[in-house]
């Protein structure tokens, strides 16, 4: 089914009034809200204090115990919280500019060297094993706190790239690229300000594919001792709690492993209602 007859349909999916998607958002914002509570200062500033007793239960003082130090497991759990949409947010931004870049300039010279060279740095990139690509950038940049980031931004941006590309080839034919040209506008200058405008709706939803990705990325290196080095994550706490299960002890798993899933199952599901809205006609053929 083409675009106008996905759009014209007599029964098109109202992306608006989702459930779904809905439910993703309230489920976003909600761990929004803790993060800014930890960004804030308000709570999880404690989150590294040796406070309490070991592995003390739920209680006013502790709502969700503490760990094998005495640590205040919620408060590490909101730290961490802040963490993951640090990690998210930074690297779905920058990866999908650079992606929107290099796909661009590739998609508008299409067929000629920059593209042959932008096409063969994105060949390589996927080529290789993706989380022992990221792990070993991470590691030969370890004691840099932006290692962990520049690894993943250096391979998530492929994939929009990709989109991107395909999006300005089919743009570039256009009539107001046509028009742009006809007065005279300088190439960059119609790429830049007319064309990649454009491709705004595949970058919303790439981004929040990516923000998922980082999240799930950065708890793996973290719990392998190679992702947040001077400060706390789902990872590290998952990490923590491979001695602590042994001992019968599940509060940081729990913790961990459950906030960690409620915020990407948010985020995939708010991620879908996106693409339904941007993209009506995704899915159809």
């Amino acid at each position: 089914m083409n675009r106008a007859a996905a759009i014209n349909s007599p029964n098109p999916r109202p992306a608006t009034n989702d459930p779904v998607g809905i439910a993703g958002l309230l489920i976003v914002l909600v761990f929004l809200l803790i993060a800014v509570s930890a960004w804030t200062g308000l709570s999880g500033q404690n989150w590294a204090s040796i406070e309490g007793g070991r592995w003390e239960a739920p209680s006013a003082q502790y709502w969700l115990g503490t760990n094998r130090l005495g640590q205040d497991i919620f408060a590490r759990a909101v730290q961490s919280t802040a963490t993951a949409f640090e990690t998210g947010l930074l690297v779905a931004v920058v990866s999908s500019m650079l992606g929107a870049l290099l796909g661009g300039v590739a998609g508008w010279f299409s067929n000629g060297f920059v593209d042959e060279l932008i096409l063969w740095l994105k060949g390589v990139l996927d080529s290789i094993p993706f989380y022992l690509f990221v792990a070993a950038l991470a590691f030969a940049m370890k004691g840099n706190p932006w290692a962990m980031h520049t690894a993943m931004i250096l391979t998530f941006w492929t994939g929009t790239g990709r989109l991107v590309r395909g999006e300005v080839m089919r743009l570039r034919n256009q009539e107001f690229v046509i028009s742009a040209r006809a007065i005279g506008l300088p190439e960059f200058r119609i790429l830049l300000r007319h064309v990649l405008p454009n491709t705004l709706h595949i970058l919303v939803v790439q981004a929040a594919l990516v923000f998922v990705a980082a999240i799930k990325t950065e708890v793996i290196l973290s719990f392998l001792g190679l992702g947040i080095q001077d400060g706390i994550s789902w990872g590290l706490m998952l990490a923590e709690s491979t001695q602590e299960v042994l001992a019968g002890q599940f509060g940081n798993f729990i913790v961990a492993s459950g906030m960690m899933f409620l915020l990407l199952m948010g985020f995939n599901m708010m991620a879908d209602a996106i693409q339904d809205r941007v993209d009506p006609q995704g899915g159809m053929v």
